[in-house]
Order: C-alpha cells, then structure tokens, then sequence
C-alpha cells in the first residue's frame, strides 16, 4: 500500500532539519502557516494586456475578433490599450481625459475568430459617407461666395472653392502585369515535366 508508506515517512521527514533553511521542518511549516492569510473578498483578476491601434471604423482588433470605442472619443491610428480577461474585454485610452479617465469601452469577450463585438452608440457622430464631412465633429463652414471683382477674386479664390476634384480616367491593367513588374508569379497548381534519366 503505497498510502500507507507515505504516511509512516510524513512523520519522519517532519522531524528533521532542512538543508536549505537550517530548521526543523515540522515546526518551520507551523510558523508558515500561522503567516498565510485569507484569501481576499475580491478575486485576483488575471487581465492580458495588449496595445492595438483604432481603425477608421471605431474598431480595435484583438485575436482576429473586432470590438468597437466611441467615435466621440478617439481618432483614427490612435494607441488604444486592451485589457481582456477571460470573460471580458476592457478597452482604454493610453492617455487620460480630462478628468482623468481611460476607460474608452466594455464588453464581452468573444469566443472564437471574426466576431464584431459592436456597440452601435459607440458610431453615434461618425459620417455616413454622403457628403464630404470626414471627421465626427461639427458642420462644415459654408464655402466663400465672390461676384468675380474685388482682391478676392483670383486664382486662390478658385482653389477655395472647388468642390471637388477632376474626374480622370483611370486605367485598367491585368493583374499579371503586377506580377511581372515585381518578379514574383501567381501560385499554379501546374505539374512540372519529369526529368529524363
């Protein structure tokens, strides 16, 4: 009965003196476990931590799973920190507001790849792609209006004013032809002829 061997030798192994601390490990082990304390109330939360930059859509990505920040609060390329858990994932400012917060977003951590964890309130203020507005704050200044007289009136006035850029033809190529101008070929799954012996 190996239960039985192992208790008779706890008592023996227990009576003497350790090689490394120089005590009787019996009574050593009394004062260690007079030190321990109890466990605390609030559990130890392991968190991985993790520095992704903010998408043009408000999104971080994180193991192949996407989670949205309020667009009111962060700028496209900007350094947002994740903190995820097993069960949730906390996204935070790497620099603080004003009053001194860095909490940015929460929300439950996704299991498995290609998930949106999306917070529609979070893309409240960003453009619909309509009109030429490009950021999330504010309208547009009117654009100068000049009857043609006047120092205004110019070349400066005309750049000022253009709506929108000329509209060129743009060519169409194979893309074979990017292949052959940086030396690389697309994969084929074409056989290669035995060599002759």
């Amino acid at each position: 009965m190996p239960n039985a061997a192992f208790t008779a030798w706890v008592p023996l192994r227990r009576g003497k003196v350790h090689g490394t601390h120089g005590e009787v490990i019996g009574l050593r082990a009394v004062s260690d476990h007079m030190a321990l304390r109890p466990l605390p109330a609030i559990p130890y939360v392991v968190a991985q931590r993790h520095l992704r930059y903010v998408g043009k859509d408000c999104l971080v990505a994180f193991e192949a799973n996407l989670y949205s920040v309020p667009a009111l609060r962060v700028r496209p390329g900007q350094l947002a920190e994740i903190r995820a858990t097993k069960s949730q994932v906390t996204l935070h400012s790497t620099t603080p507001d004003h009053q001194g917060d860095t909490l940015l977003a929460t929300h439950p951590r996704a299991v498995g790849r290609g998930a949106r964890v999306v917070d529609e309130k979070h893309w409240d203020g960003l453009p619909t792609g309509a009109g030429r507005r490009v950021t999330a704050g504010g309208d547009l200044p009117a654009p100068r209006r000049s009857d043609g007289s006047g120092p205004e009136a110019g070349s400066l006035l005309a750049l000022l004013n253009r709506v929108a850029a000329p509209q060129g033809e743009v060519g169409r190529r194979p893309l074979s032809v990017y292949d052959e101008l940086t030396g690389t070929r697309p994969f084929t799954t074409r056989r290669m002829p035995k060599e002759s012996s």
